[in-house]
């Protein structure tokens, strides 16, 4: 009897350790699928160019808001350029060693990067709170004259221009040697990056405020109330997803994903069927537009925060708060989450935690979006100064 009490009892101990052994396979199984998937959905932000310039809003044609260059880790200001009005909704563009951008005072201005010394403006119709982008030596941007153009980057010398029938906040989208823009108009273009003559033009259901993103041959863009994806070649409508307005916030598109803010929500739309994947609602309208590295999706809202959301379901993961709306987008360098605030500061968040490295204080509020290149972070006011940190 004793025996066969033992006997039992070594059945037991044998069989516990088999379920354990099972149990911490099947453990590091889940992890290990966890991780590659994990994995997997990271992302390098797509280049524009070989080098690490910001040639365009948020970066790249995909409208990420990202670069692995170092971002400063101080507000140390290298320099202050003053137009002679608001810098508002037009963000820096940075390439070889020059920053564009554009002001209420109908102006773009060239200036050098490291000095903050005017190289050139060129004046417009209207205001500019349309971002430039630069590409193979021309800066590209809209102005509130109704007009696109293209503007020699050494020189500032008008290229050639097109006139749309409405004032033009979107950022051109050069691609190929097509642009693309939209237009107050109700319109969408795609123009002749060379010559600026018109390939097509899109209706949509309103005003496009939004700056275009193009990946793989799809043109993402946002009228006042609809998100659309456009065939690059034609034209052609592939979908559209109706969102509560006004949408002022532009798709960044990663993964095969689609990225925005409307009304009070921020959105993630499959990029090929344009079906809903999740929302967030925040506390107020959203007109940021979001930047996205490391599987995060960044946005502002006119809640006063700073949000870090799962890119895979949405979830929070911190908010920062600020003292006032903020308009502008973020732009994230690194470890770093960079933006503007209606409080007039320039914030500098640790991309993890959320946790504050620093601020600066502006002498207005401030709308534009932070660019950066080389270390330097550049970003405008509407107190008419552009601000270059590093």
């Amino acid at each position: 009897m004793k025996n066969n009490r033992q006997a039992n009892k070594k059945i037991k101990t044998h069989v516990k350790k088999i379920i354990l052994t099972i149990l911490l396979i099947t453990g590091l199984l889940t992890v290990s699928i966890y991780l590659v998937f994990y994995q997997s959905t990271e992302f390098s932000s797509p280049p524009v160019t070989s080098s690490n310039w910001s040639p365009t809003f948020h970066r790249d044609f995909a409208r990420t808001g990202y670069s692995n260059s170092s971002g400063p880790l101080t507000n140390h200001t290298l320099w202050a350029f003053s137009a002679q009005m608001d810098i508002e909704y037009s963000s820096p563009a940075i390439v070889d060693d020059v920053v564009y951008f554009g002001s209420n005072d109908r102006r773009v201005y060239a200036v050098n990067a490291t000095t903050g010394e005017k190289i050139w403006s060129y004046l417009t119709g209207g205001s500019v709170e349309s971002s430039c982008t630069v590409v193979d030596g021309v800066v590209y941007f809209g102005s509130h004259d109704d007009n696109v153009y293209a503007v020699d980057a050494i020189t500032g010398k008008k290229v050639w221009s097109y006139s749309t029938n409405g004032d033009v906040y979107s950022t051109p989208a050069v691609v190929d040697g097509v642009l693309y823009v939209g237009s107050t108009d109700d319109k969408v273009y795609a123009l002749d990056a060379a010559s600026g003559r018109e390939i097509w033009s899109y209706s949509t259901s309103n005003s496009v405020w939004s700056s275009p993103a193009v990946v793989n041959g799809v043109v993402y863009v946002n009228s006042h109330d609809t998100a659309y994806a456009l065939d690059a070649l034609n034209g052609r409508e592939i979908w559209s997803f109706f969102a509560w307005g006004p949408l002022y916030s532009s798709s960044a598109v990663v993964n095969d994903r689609v990225y925005f803010g409307a009304s009070n929500s921020i959105y993630c739309l499959d990029a090929v069927s344009g079906q809903k994947i999740w929302s967030y609602n925040t506390g107020s309208r959203v007109e940021s537009s979001p930047a996205i590295t490391n599987s995060v999706v960044y946005v502002g809202s006119n809640d006063f925060n700073m949000y870090a959301l799962d890119a895979l379901n949405g979830y929070k993961i911190w908010n920062y708060t600020t003292g006032a709306s903020i308009n502008g987008s973020p732009f994230v360098a690194c470890d770093i989450v960079y933006f503007g605030s209606k409080d007039y500061n320039v914030y500098a968040l640790d991309a993890l935690t959320g946790n504050k490295i620093w601020s600066y204080q502006t002498g207005y509020i401030i709308e534009s979006t932070p660019s950066l290149a080389k270390g330097v972070l550049c970003i405008g006011s509407n107190d008419a100064k552009i601000y270059a940190f590093g």
